[in-house]
């Protein structure tokens, strides 16, 4: 069985169109015990699995977590909505920076609004954050499709049963290329952070 490319183009376009993040009015308004925590994350991030049996959250990983300084400990076993708020920003930079890079980005943010009596809070700084992810999407989508078009004008030379593979190849070459550069910058501006 072969994968037609452009199908397969269409099949990401598709799923990445539909990418949505957890919107603050889902998040229960109550304190959750740590079953409950799972849960909710298991039930709003199932999409980004990419096999059935992943785990989003663990009671470990929450645990650990909370040992490193990266999430606030809970208050008498319950976590609020800014634990859940700090868990998903958590859960979507795990895939691709250290938890010493986690904690440095997060700890300004939770010693200044994580439970913020007034003003700026962990909420409204998630809100602003993900106002920005439907333009982005738009953009990632363009971006993808000329990376697929310059990946299917390599290897001219190349045998022609073999030029559907090697398109494949350089079109996961591009898009890791943009990963590894994107993770140095992310990396650079961490690193300039100032200590404590």
């Amino acid at each position: 069985m072969t994968i037609n490319p452009d199908d397969l183009l269409q099949s990401i376009l598709t799923s990445i169109s539909h990418i949505d993040h957890i919107k603050t009015d889902d998040i229960p308004n109550i304190d959750l015990y740590m079953d409950q925590v799972t849960t909710f994350m298991d039930t709003q991030l199932r999409a980004s699995k990419r096999y059935p049996e992943d785990k989003i959250l663990t009671k470990t990983m929450i645990n650990n977590y909370a040992k490193n300084h990266l999430l606030p400990p809970p208050d008498k076993k319950k976590y609020s909505k800014e634990h859940v708020l700090i868990l998903i920003f958590i859960y979507y930079f795990k895939g691709f920076l250290s938890i010493t890079d986690i904690q440095t980005l997060l700890e300004n943010l939770t010693k200044n609004y994580f439970q913020s009596p007034d003003g700026m809070n962990m909420e409204s700084l998630y809100r602003e954050v993900f106002s920005m992810e439907k333009d982005q999407i738009e953009r990632m989508m363009a971006d993808i499709q000329e990376k697929y078009r310059t990946a299917c004008g390599t290897f001219h030379e190349a045998p022609e049963d073999e030029q559907e593979a090697l398109h494949l190849f350089s079109f996961i070459c591009l898009l890791s290329f943009d990963v590894y550069v994107k993770k140095q910058i992310i990396e650079k501006i961490i690193d300039s952070f100032p200590n404590g």
